[in-house]
């Protein structure tokens, strides 16, 4: 009985490979391509396991459209971080609102990074670092379930502190991983040397940039190269902004020099590079972000009480295109005020960017917000309302990626 099923099941999908294979074929590529770029990255990814010939013609041929999903309409990652940091669902916002619901993933290298972080989202592909011991670097593709750990550098250091960027240039059409190493003189087996305790933070005197190149060659050879000394010290966060080719960090105040200073790292010519700063005040402290809207380098300044500002550099590298685009109130979701038994705790440490966080912005102009990673909220900029979005499935706790699905491999992208 066991092998008649067997049997039928087979050739139950050589007919489905056949006949899809065929309809697919008689079809001109460009109404192919038409038809699928009006569908969610979610429902690709499941005609790809249809069978064989609809997984080549989705691949092999290139007939998804990458320009189709757009950063207006992408999907939103929740990495879950409770009860341990290791769950990964998603939203996918193309689908129509009423039937939007969260969806898990499986991820198939669980059990070798237990508990993960995610260092970036560029192209389609996550880049995670193992959250407990920093020795591993796994890329990975949610919708297509590749991945692929990252070799180990040759230098390790020990009582160590990392920065992590990710990112893909589009000139050089290569993605590259970096990794800034923040540690005390020597390697694991040296003594104390070249740390030191102030205002009971250790802080580390020596320091290297290591980057990992990825390219569609088919003879490359993935190896950690390194770039010398780290010329500033970032806050201890991975790159907060990926705007034309270059990854962007913020630096650490010293005792000595408080001004912190915007920095980008081009990462074809692998060269750090000061960015001028709006001239908006309260930038040297810890209450601001960087993100990228519409293309554009954004500085997120923090008021009380989850006051935020928005500033936009509208050319980039020109200190006078700074200006500031939005400004928005504070807003207590009902999410929160069921939750918490004293919500004006919320507030604490509003100023530095941990109550609410800026996301995207939508198709519709929306600004897409996530507040103490528990809630997500739309805001509209025209009418200055906030609406709570609710979805089936949504995690209690969950730290919010803008992801644009794609189809594609670092060895094998489509043209962009």
């Amino acid at each position: 009985m066991a092998s008649e099923k067997s049997f039928k099941k087979r050739k139950i999908t050589d007919d489905v490979d056949g006949a899809g294979g065929e309809l697919l074929e008689s079809l001109p590529a460009d109404i192919i391509s038409d038809i699928l770029s009006r569908l969610p990255i979610s429902s690709i990814a499941r005609l790809m396991f249809v069978c064989r010939s609809w997984r080549s013609l989705l691949t092999d041929h290139g007939l998804v459209p990458s320009s189709s999903y757009s950063p207006t309409k992408p999907c939103l990652l929740l990495h879950c971080d409770s009860p341990i940091r290791n769950g990964l669902n998603f939203l996918d916002l193309s689908e129509d609102e009423k039937r939007i619901k969260t969806k898990k993933f499986t991820l198939r290298f669980a059990s070798s990074m237990p508990e993960f972080d995610v260092v970036g989202s560029c192209n389609g592909l996550l880049c995670l670092s193992d959250s407990l011991y920093n020795d591993s670097l796994y890329l990975y593709n949610p919708f297509t379930t590749n991945s692929l750990e990252l070799p180990e550098c040759s230098n390790k250091y020990h009582d160590q502190e990392l920065v992590f960027g990710f990112g893909f240039h589009e000139t050089t059409k290569e993605y590259k991983v970096l990794k800034i190493v923040y540690f005390r003189g020597g390697t694991s087996s040296s003594s104390n040397n070249g740390v030191y305790r102030g205002r009971g933070r250790i802080q580390y005197k020596q320091s290297e940039v290591q980057i990992l190149t990825l390219s569609s060659r088919k003879d490359q050879t993935l190896s950690w190269r390194s770039l010398g000394k780290a010329p500033y010290k970032f806050m201890k966060r991975s790159s907060e902004a990926l705007v034309n080719g270059r990854l962007h960090f913020v630096t650490r105040p010293r005792r000595h020099v408080p001004d912190r200073k915007f920095v980008s790292f081009d990462l074809r010519d692998e060269e750090f590079i000061e960015i001028p700063k709006p001239e908006c005040g309260g930038l040297n402290r810890t209450n601001h972000r960087l993100v990228n809207l519409k293309g554009c380098l954004c500085a997120v300044v923090y008021g009380n009480y989850g006051k935020l500002d928005i500033w936009v550099m509208k050319s980039y590298g020109v200190k006078e295109s700074w200006g500031k685009e939005y400004s928005i109130g504070t807003y207590l979701p009902k999410g929160l005020k069921q939750n918490l038994d004293r919500p004006r705790w919320i507030w604490k440490n509003a100023d530095n960017g941990k109550v609410v966080r800026v996301l995207c912005v939508l198709e519709n102009g929306e600004i897409l917000l996530e507040y103490k990673s528990r809630v997500l909220v739309a805001y509209d900029p025209k009418v200055g309302k906030f609406k709570d979005l609710l979805f089936h499935g949504l995690p209690n706790w969950f730290h919010t990626v803008v992801h644009v699905g794609t189809l594609s491999w670092f060895d094998t992208p489509l043209d962009l």
